[in-house]
């Protein structure tokens, strides 16, 4: 069964991406796990108000956590109700990545799925603080999706590659299934800048075309361009519908994660975003 943790920080945001995670394994067994971190300043005081109760403010967060959480499971099923799926709810007083690890070793998570921007979430950046901390500190698959991102069917998956990663990467097997859920034509691009392969990215590649036999994989050459450059190049001639990337010590990754998005450049900011994490 595919684990799936769900944080949420209870916004619009964050619940378009659960729905989006429940629409991705709509015919799959799939437990999905609600979380929630809360610190007492982070609730209304009307709360206590309207019910006051001999509770301290950690308790009174807590159970407003647990009522929220319970009202996004009873809306997701009301909207997707699938006989495979299987919720979990947690809340924790906690800082959001720090649990979120406690919670990816304690049931064994096979991905996190959660939206790019909270609620305050400015919009000229294109990951998230929350969403950027955990794909930095968090040693698990992380798909973000965009805010008001609609579902849509997994048809092309764009995997720009160096050819510079194991080729026994542990987190590989999920894009192989994701790919053949779908039945996704998965496109492997790489930007080509005058510089040959090594016979070490040609064995890589090699391995990446017998590994992803089974859905065909496409090769693309993206010539004279940067990694940046070929991915937006790519997007104008092709609809893609997930990006899927491996983080590594490259300065090309650490540019397209960690800094705000050039207003005027029309890139990947609207598609739901994979990143494998390094091995």
């Amino acid at each position: 069964m595919t684990r799936i943790l769900l944080p949420t920080d209870l916004s619009k945001n964050a619940y378009n991406a659960i729905r989006y995670a429940v629409h991705l394994y709509k015919d799959e067994e799939v437990a999905f796990y609600l979380l929630n971190t809360f610190t007492p300043t982070s609730y209304h005081m009307s709360y206590m108000i309207e019910n006051p109760m001999p509770y301290g403010m950690e308790d009174v967060a807590k159970m407003n956590s647990e009522k929220e959480l319970q009202e996004i499971e009873e809306k997701i099923k009301s909207e997707i109700d699938s006989p495979n799926h299987t919720f979990k709810r947690l809340s924790a007083f906690n800082i959001l990545v720090d649990e979120i690890i406690d919670v990816v070793n304690t049931y064994d998570i096979n991905m996190i799925i959660m939206g790019t921007k909270g609620a305050t979430g400015a919009k000229e950046i294109f990951i998230g603080t929350h969403t950027m901390l955990t794909i930095k500190k968090v040693k698990c698959p992380v798909l973000a999706v965009p805010a008001n991102y609609d579902y849509e069917q997994l048809v092309d998956i764009l995997f720009p590659t160096d050819y510079e990663f194991n080729k026994e990467h542990p987190h590989l097997p999920l894009l192989k299934q994701l790919c053949k859920l779908h039945h996704s034509r998965l496109n492997i691009l790489n930007a080509y800048y005058g510089i040959e392969l090594t016979e070490s990215q040609n064995e890589t590649k090699e391995f990446i075309e017998d590994y992803f036999k089974e859905v065909a994989p496409v090769f693309h050459i993206a010539d004279g361009m940067d990694v940046l450059e070929a991915v937006e190049d790519f997007q104008k001639k092709y609809k893609i519908n997930l990006l899927v990337m491996i983080q590594n010590k490259h300065s090309f990754f650490e540019n397209l994660i960690f800094k705000p998005v050039v207003k005027d450049l029309v890139f990947h900011t609207h598609i739901p975003f994979l990143v494998l994490p390094s091995d």
